[in-house]
């Protein structure tokens, strides 16, 4: 089955978003609105995904969430790969912000 994957510009608006890159990573800047779930916790954290509905997932670059959405989709769940990932997000002009007191940028 082929993964079914999105440019960030295509995400809809106020959809499920995943960001699955470490907290370094998040702390750096993040989507508005995205849930945080590393992926190397997901197993762990994994009843804190919402069931129903589709789940944007999106990590640096497009491989970590590539994996994770292959994943999930294979464990019942309708997961979509943000192609690109968070540096296409920013190169795209999509917002991000942080939970710090600095100017929000991708690590």
């Amino acid at each position: 089955m082929e993964l079914e994957s999105v440019a960030p510009n295509e995400v809809p608006e106020g959809a499920q978003l995943i960001d699955v890159r470490e907290q370094s990573e998040w702390d750096a800047g993040h989507a508005p609105g995205a849930q945080h779930l590393p992926a190397s916790s997901l197993l762990e954290k994994l009843g804190e995904l919402p069931e129903d509905g589709d789940l944007y997932i999106v990590c640096r670059t497009g491989g970590r969430s590539a994996q994770v959405s292959q994943w999930l989709n294979g464990n019942g769940y309708d997961a979509i790969n943000v192609r690109g990932g968070m540096d296409q997000w920013f190169e795209s002009g999509l917002p991000l912000e942080t939970d710090g007191d600095h100017e929000p940028f991708v690590l």
